[in-house]
């Protein structure tokens, strides 16, 4: 019965050993990685683009033909009969979109993908997005699973030691992405469809609380007006902030948001009759900053009337004078300008007004144009 005792014990202690010993050989220690690595991202619009990757360093190493090796590649392990380069070290290179993009022209849909490059002799590259982005490397790479595949040209630039993923180039819809390593740069271009994005996330959001604002009403109408978007939408909206059912506030701002949209869209007497309505409800800065707009349409006749307007109701200020000055000297009136602008001077708070006022007064003396 002893034996038995101790045999059982045993066999227990030897099966507990075993399982300690196999989820020590599966387990993986956290030690510093030969490549490190990193991750870039980028905001285009309200679109964040993110690449994930590994750093290898060149060392001294012949990298583009050699470590690199040109064209497609059999590395002899994983299921692929041929392989492009992982476009970087380890597991596979990941690039992410929250949106919908245009990667160098082609559609590709939100989400994560394996970025792989195929590296050509004669200074091409292909670039391709795969639909698997876990697998280690791209020894499991299937043409079947591509999202898309794209050619580009590298350049050649300074030394780089380290591979880095940089955006090079930035702009309100677009970036352009880059490999950089050893001395060749491979550029591609991401490109956003912003107003899209922006406008179908704002009409989202305003079927919840945020539609009970007025304020979000207008953000969303200047969006639209400025940037592409639907100009029957951008007056519904601007209409639904001055006259909401839960909100009704007519300002001056909204009103001359407003104007701007029935300008664009051609109706220019209908907001500028909009805005005669409204200048009782803006300030003498508002005011003077609404004909300012005006002259800048090209639209002098309406300005003056609106300074007159700012003069008539805003007495003695500094603004009113500085505004009717710039209408006359428009007028090519340069005595009644330097007039105005002469009396601007002096009721002007602050050295930076009174010296803007004094070099137009200063140019019209000598015959050039106000600023």
């Amino acid at each position: 019965m002893k034996h038995h005792f101790v045999r059982n014990i045993t066999a227990i202690c030897m099966i507990a050993f075993m399982a300690l010993t196999t989820n020590s050989i599966e387990a993986q220690l956290n030690t510093p990685r030969g490549s490190q690595k990193a991750t870039v991202k980028q905001t285009v619009g309200t679109t964040d683009i993110y690449i994930t990757y590994s750093r290898p360093s060149v060392r001294g190493r012949e990298i583009w033909g050699k470590l690199v090796p040109y064209g497609m590649n059999n590395f002899g392990f994983g299921t692929a009969k041929e392989s492009p380069w992982r476009a970087g070290a380890d597991e596979n290179t990941v690039i992410k979109f929250t949106h919908d993009v245009s990667f160098e022209g082609k559609p590709v849909k939100a989400g994560k993908y394996g970025l792989h490059m195929v590296i050509q002799e004669n200074g091409d590259a292909d670039i391709i997005l795969s639909k698997n982005h876990t697998a280690w490397g791209s020894y499991f790479y299937d043409p079947a699973e591509d999202a898309v595949t794209v050619s580009v040209q590298t350049k050649e630039v300074p030394h780089r030691e380290l591979l880095t993923y940089d955006f090079i180039d930035v702009q309100p819809t677009s970036t352009t992405a880059a490999l950089i390593w050893e001395k060749k740069q491979i550029p591609f271009k991401i490109e956003v469809p912003v107003t899209d994005i922006v406008i179908a996330d704002i009409k989202k959001s305003m079927q919840g609380q945020a539609g009970f604002s007025r304020q979000n009403w207008e953000q969303a109408a200047s969006f639209a007006l400025n940037n592409g978007g639907d100009l029957n939408e951008a007056l519904q909206w601007v209409n639904n902030a001055r006259e909401g059912m839960f909100f009704s506030q007519k300002t001056f701002t909204n009103a001359q948001l407003k104007a701007g949209i029935l300008n664009k869209m051609g109706k220019q007497a209908e907001g500028i009759q909009l805005m005669n309505e409204s200048l009782k409800s803006g300030s003498v800065f508002q005011v003077h900053g609404y004909a300012r707009a005006l002259m800048n349409q090209g639209l002098n006749d309406e300005a003056f009337k609106v300074f007159k307007w700012n003069a008539a109701n805003h007495k003695n200020t500094w603004p009113v004078n500085y505004g009717l000055g710039r209408a006359y000297a428009a007028q090519g009136n340069t005595k009644t300008a330097i007039k105005y602008l002469t009396k601007a001077l002096k009721l002007a708070p602050a050295k930076a007004n009174k010296d803007r006022v004094q070099a137009n007064i200063d140019r019209l003396k000598k015959g050039e144009k106000m600023q």
